[in-house]
């Protein structure tokens, strides 16, 4: 009874952990983005301005309603796409599925809304002119088509990452299958790396794991293949 409370308790927190990365992960992801989307577009709009000026302007978009206003049109998406995708779960299973929770989201369009509401009252407030708020207005579509553009492309690298991340690990198992201590660590880091920066969607979690916790038990029985039948079969249930 014990040891089966002990793993329902692992997978309860499992599934928690993959949801908070989720948000976490994809919050960061779509603010750098459109941080990195609005600086370029900026500068492209205003090439004769000097950097500091850049830097004030765009403090002061963000100051006015901007940056919080996208972070909740960030978690809007995200409650979407979740919920489209399936209630029970509350999790991504695959890059796609956030791909697509992301672009119908309705992100682009608020960050368009938001924009012109920002500029407004950084005009307002005097903290930039008149001229350069109405610039920024009428040119937003640079930095809408800046922001859409990166986004897909995080995603496209996202899906190359799995596929990277699929390799080690068949790495893994092959030198797992073979004894090879040496090899295993090497794709071990390898997948460590991978997950830095990759989205934590579920199943890539729970394979992930599965090769940590067999990983970590014969490196800390120095190296020794012979593991339990319950070993193994723990080392699954672990991970759900």
């Amino acid at each position: 009874m014990e040891l089966s409370n002990t793993l329902q308790n692992n997978l309860i927190q499992s599934n928690i952990d993959i949801e908070k990365g989720q948000n976490t992960f994809l919050n960061s992801t779509m603010g750098k983005i459109i941080n990195m989307g609005l600086n370029t577009g900026i500068r492209t709009l205003l090439p004769n301005i000097i950097e500091d000026q850049v830097i004030e302007i765009k403090d002061a978009i963000l100051q006015n309603g901007f940056k919080a206003g996208i972070k909740e049109a960030i978690n809007s998406a995200i409650d979407l796409g979740k919920s489209v995708q399936g209630i029970i779960t509350g999790k991504f299973e695959n890059i796609s599925q956030a791909r697509n929770a992301i672009k119908t989201g309705g992100i682009i369009d608020s960050v368009s809304e938001l924009l012109n509401l920002a500029v407004n009252k950084s005009v307002k407030n005097n903290l930039i002119p008149n001229s350069i708020g109405s610039i920024i207005k009428k040119g937003k579509n640079v930095i809408l088509e800046t922001i859409e553009t990166n986004i897909e492309n995080n995603f496209n690298n996202q899906l190359k990452s799995l596929e990277y991340l699929s390799k080690y690990e068949n790495n893994w198992r092959e030198y797992y299958k073979n004894q090879d201590f040496v090899g295993m660590e090497r794709e071990y880091g390898k997948i460590k790396t991978i997950l830095k920066n990759i989205l934590p969607i579920e199943q890539t979690i729970k394979e992930a794991r599965q090769i940590e916790n067999i990983h970590l038990l014969i490196k800390n029985r120095g190296q020794d293949f012979n593991l339990t039948k319950e070993e193994l079969e723990l080392s699954k249930k672990l991970v759900g």
